[in-house]
């Protein structure tokens, strides 16, 4: 339930981002919704340290606001495996799903900030590789993902990203913290294209 205090709040505002940005756009097309503004695309998500591995696939549909600011939902299934070691005999193996929002601000043509709160529903299996004993789990956790990255973009075409981020709540169930709750590096990559503008 905490979650959603967290994701409700990064919703609303991401819609009054929007609307504050709609209303400040030049008179030309003022308050006008544009097809060829909403984009359509996947991202690839990569992390891993020294014993740990994460890969991931997320579908987003997103609205490019105005020339800087791209607001949309994205879905997420991930694989996170970790190792034992030294400190720990425990061995991880998880699945996990879940969805959230996203706003991707662009300073520079080529530069982009993202804020990506999500909700994660994960299967967990465990094993204890010194005494062989074995369990299986299954639990929710949030996440806020923050990061910078380079892209290319082209509103009403196509784009395509790379962002390195990190997951600033410190939530041990995370799929993007290790099993002693430090963050793991989170590499997206992602591509999409532009729906084609109506015809008048």
């Amino acid at each position: 339930m905490k979650y959603l205090k967290i994701l409700i709040p990064c919703v609303f505002l991401s819609l009054s981002i929007s609307s504050f940005a709609q209303d400040n756009e030049g008179d030309e097309g003022k308050g006008k919704f544009k097809q060829e503004n909403i984009f359509l695309g996947t991202g690839l998500n990569l992390g891993f340290t020294n014993r740990s591995f994460n890969l991931g696939l997320n579908p987003e549909i997103g609205y490019s606001v105005t020339k800087w600011l791209d607001a949309g939902v994205s879905l997420n299934i991930n694989y996170f495996s970790q190792n034992a070691s030294e400190f720990s005999s425990i061995r991880l193996r998880n699945f996990n799903y879940g969805g959230g929002t996203f706003l991707r601000i662009w300073p520079l043509n080529f530069l982009h900030l993202q804020i990506q709160p999500e909700f994660n529903w994960i299967n967990s299996n465990q094993k204890d590789v010194i005494s062989g004993q074995t369990g299986t789990f299954k639990y929710n956790a949030g996440s806020l993902l923050v990061g910078v990255g380079y892209g290319t973009r082209i509103i009403g075409r196509q784009y395509s990203y790379v962002t390195l981020m990190l997951d600033v709540l410190q939530n041990r169930n995370s799929p993007y913290r290790d099993q002693y709750n430090d963050p793991l590096p989170v590499f997206r990559a992602g591509f999409g294209m532009y729906l084609k503008p109506k015809r008048r």
